[in-house]
């Protein structure tokens, strides 16, 4: 179905391979485009819950952009590429499904990017995180200038892209850049198990926390705190509320229907 995508589906969790070992994965004008035709499928496959995004082979998850294709760009063209990164990055973020980053190995330039536009991140030991752009004279342009900001910290954040330095593992664990740390034969299980988790809760409340969640990032925080009100009332509205609220009340397990 793809040429640089491996995909698979079980358990209502679609696994989501970039498979490019011999470049280290690195994303190229292919990769985007079909990153979004698999960003659609999450969207619109109703047996899809959720998704992992992770890298062939054990030394990367995405060690960047292809630089190849950098050559000969216009100013122009440059905003373009940065455009069309972002939107489908943005995209990525906003899935009203979870989707986790299972980062093997080196996450840079714009597989950091990718990564940070995950909802969350978990990494084996050997990973190594940073936005080296600087190193080529450019800046991270698939949005990594403000989500590094927000998820680590300004100073860090700018250290970080101004020295062009990597974060190991356990820094990135500190910095609140990645979740868990997994040894990599069980990466995958483990976001399996924590998505079969989120798998089992109400579909409609799920897709209004990372609504909730991203909006707290992206406007003021009354802005957030009205938003948030006028989502739980929405809740209140659906079956599974009511399911929910029962399940509870009856000490057994809800059945969610998405409803």
């Amino acid at each position: 179905m793809y040429n640089t995508l491996h995909t698979y589906l079980t358990d209502n969790i679609l696994t989501i391979t970039i498979n490019r070992p011999d470049k280290l994965n690195a994303i190229n004008k292919v990769v985007m485009s079909e990153l979004d035709e698999v960003v659609n499928e999450i969207y619109l496959n109703k047996e899809i819950k959720g998704a992992i995004l992770t890298g062939a082979g054990a030394k990367a998850f995405v060690a960047g952009a292809d630089i190849s294709e950098f050559q000969g760009l216009s100013r122009e063209e440059g905003e373009v590429l940065s455009r069309i990164g972002q939107e489908i990055f943005y995209r990525i973020e906003n899935s009203p499904k979870p989707i986790i980053a299972a980062v093997n190995g080196f996450a840079l330039g714009g597989g950091c990017e990718l990564a940070m536009a995950c909802h969350f991140r978990l990494c084996s030991p050997n990973a190594k995180f940073g936005q080296p752009e600087v190193n080529l004279g450019v800046i991270p342009g698939y949005g990594g200038t403000q989500r590094l900001t927000r998820i680590v910290g300004k100073g860090k954040a700018i250290e970080l892209m101004l020295t062009g330095r990597m974060m190991d593992a356990q820094e990135a664990l500190q910095a609140g850049l990645v979740n868990y740390i997994i040894e990599a034969d069980e990466l995958l299980t483990k976001a399996r198990e924590i998505l079969s988790i989120i798998g089992e809760k109400a579909p409609l409340a799920v897709a209004k926390i990372i609504e909730c969640a991203n909006l707290s990032e992206d406007g003021s925080i009354g802005d957030g705190f009205i938003y948030e009100q006028e989502a739980f009332g929405e809740c209140f509205a659906t079956e599974d509320m009511k399911e929910g609220a029962s399940a509870f009340l009856a000490k057994r397990k809800p059945v969610f229907k998405g409803r």
